[in-house]
């Protein structure tokens, strides 16, 4: 099991995009750990996915294309980050997962994008948190910066 002090980090996009989006629950937590990501050098392994996921829910949520991109570029801009393609093995890596945990298909993904780079996932999504297999150091925003 992964611990916090070392271990690279996965990122869901409810991170992100509760960081974005002020007063929502988890934003404060979210935008502290964001900030303090940005100046870690810490590895972070992000699947490609997390751009549209990312975009569709702040486009959604904030009405403002150019506050969208700003959050993309701000992820793409983050220091050590890997972003990885979902190819033929990831998928078939994430479809097992899902059918282990029944999570939807975009958590999983994040899920096992973890997995495969020994990752922290950071997350706010509840399913995730508690139906991820124990071999997945999963935690909220807040867990780490106290971690």
């Amino acid at each position: 099991m992964a611990t916090i002090a070392r271990s690279p980090l996965t990122v869901d996009a409810s991170v992100f995009v509760r960081a974005a989006i002020p007063g929502e629950h988890g934003s404060e937590e979210s935008a502290r750990f964001i900030a303090a990501l940005a100046h870690s050098r810490r590895p972070v392994f992000l699947p490609t996915l997390v751009k549209p996921e990312v975009a569709g829910a702040l486009i959604r949520g904030l009405r403002d294309p150019r506050a969208a991109r700003v959050v993309l570029q701000a992820i793409e801009g983050l220091a050590d980050t890997v972003f990885v393609p979902l190819d033929a093995t990831l998928a078939e890596e994430t479809a097992e997962l899902a059918l282990q945990t029944a999570l939807r298909g975009s958590d999983a993904v994040y899920a096992a994008t973890a997995r495969r780079f020994d990752a922290i996932l950071v997350t706010l999504d509840a399913q995730q948190r508690d139906r991820l297999p124990a071999d997945i150091t999963v935690c909220s925003p807040a867990e780490f910066l106290e971690g």
